[in-house]
């Protein structure tokens, strides 16, 4: 049975997936990788959800606010056995849920086009490519995508 859990940045077990998460994306951005890590720092995220599988710790997300009206969606990751399973899902879905809650309409986020996996996986869940914002502007390897939250979502 798997448990999701809100939480935040000063989470042990959510480091420790950050972690595992900065080691793939380094392979995966390439010389790319600094860049992209600058704006990643996760101290200033108060919004985290945690997937515990027999209380082990298996997956996360997160979000921040991005203007009065949006979160930008940060840190997903699941581990690899646990991938497939349906598991990210559950993530964002709680990640959005809690957005709502909170009074924010949209949600937002950046991906990189090497990353097919997680592409794939927004497009799958409802979100739609944007023109790119902010610090992605200019990154050729960019994709930005937005999803307008619903309260009467069924997940």
């Amino acid at each position: 049975m798997v448990k999701l859990v809100r939480t935040n940045s000063k989470n042990e077990d959510f480091i420790n997936l950050v972690k595992q998460l900065d080691a793939y994306l380094k392979i995966t951005d390439g010389e790319e990788h600094n860049f992209y890590n600058q704006f990643n720092a996760i101290d200033i995220l108060n919004n985290v959800v945690i997937a515990y599988k027999n209380n082990n710790p298996i997956g996360c997300g997160a979000f921040k606010p991005f203007d009065n009206d949006k979160v930008e969606i940060k840190r997903m990751f699941t581990i690899p056995i646990e991938r497939d399973k349906g598991m990210a899902a559950q993530i964002l879905k709680e990640l959005e849920v809690w957005a709502l809650e909170l009074g924010f309409h949209f949600t937002v986020l950046e991906t990189g086009q090497r990353q097919f996996e997680a592409v794939n996986f927004y497009k799958k869940n409802n979100y739609t490519p944007i023109p790119k914002y902010g610090q992605y502007k200019e990154m050729e390897n960019s994709l930005c995508f937005e999803k307008k939250l619903l309260n009467n979502e069924k997940g």
